[in-house]
């Protein structure tokens, strides 16, 4: 059903692009859908939020002249919808012959169409050019499991490849992997990611935790169904107490997207870009 929908979008097709303001051009697509295939109700198991930040954000001032800036988009992941991404894209380009009266105004006008098109309420933080400055990289902070030398042979998504030291107590750990890699669910385009796993519980085996996650490069899926396909694998496989998945995909369009899911109260993440980014 969600193939079916997202074929019905921009994706992976030829358009002309707008260059006037046009929020008709966002292309929401239910969650539900992708969260039916596996297993999840209405009741979710976890809480989070789709960080998107887009580099290519332009628009003009009221006497014609060209701004641009970083925006930052923080959507819940308990909304109806997400928006396929390059409609979000085609939107955003829509403001490129647009004047807007100041950044607060454009502010505005972001937040109430993609809070409309995903269903929520939407957070909006747009950087000015004159604090580039005090932005930062950042790594995902935890133990990289992938310098394990482990024999790969699955390429696609395998939870039962998944298993936990049974003999080991309860741990708390965190683990972060580079090599993430999934496709477009449309277009077939890879999707790199970095990966970061904050558990409560008995050990998840390292090792069977890299096969499971690279055995996503053949999979094609959306950025936030992978995210939440983890999330559940995890937690159905090894049944932590506490279980925290966070993921940086390297941006495509001029738009990044990094989704994170939590059945605990952690705080959200912070939104370093990572090397890759």
């Amino acid at each position: 059903m969600t193939e079916a929908i997202a074929s019905a979008s921009p994706l992976g097709k030829t358009v002309s692009y707008t260059t006037e303001y046009d929020a008709s051009l966002l292309f929401p697509i239910p969650r539900q859908g992708k969260r039916d295939e596996i297993g999840i109700g209405a009741a979710l198991p976890f809480m989070g939020l789709d960080i998107w930040n887009a580099y290519e954000v332009s628009w003009l001032n009221p006497r014609g002249k060209p701004q641009i800036a970083l925006v930052t988009f923080q959507i819940p992941a308990d909304s109806a919808n997400i928006v396929e991404s390059k409609s979000f894209k085609l939107y955003l380009n829509s403001f490129n012959q647009t004047k807007v009266d100041d950044i607060d105004r454009l502010a505005n006008i972001l937040r109430t169409d993609i809070s409309a098109a995903v269903g929520a309420s939407v957070q909006v933080k747009i950087s000015a050019p004159a604090q580039f400055d005090s932005l930062r990289l950042g790594e995902l902070k935890g133990f990289c499991i992938d310098n394990l030398d482990i024999e790969v042979s699955d390429y696609s998504p395998q939870p039962q490849l998944l298993h936990c030291d049974e003999s080991d107590g309860t741990t708390s750990e965190t683990l972060t992997s580079n090599l993430l890699k999934s496709n477009c669910l449309v277009t077939g385009q890879p999707d790199w990611a970095s990966v970061q796993i904050q558990y409560v519980g008995k050990p998840i085996n390292r090792e069977s935790l890299l096969r499971y996650l690279i055995s996503f490069r053949n999979h094609n899926e959306f950025h936030e169904q992978c995210v939440e396909r983890i999330f559940v694998d995890i937690m159905r496989t090894c049944k932590p107490m506490k279980l925290a998945v966070y993921a940086r995909y390297t941006r495509r369009g001029g738009l990044d997207i990094n989704p994170f899911r939590s059945n605990f109260n952690a705080d959200f993440p912070s939104n370093l870009r990572g090397a890759r980014q």
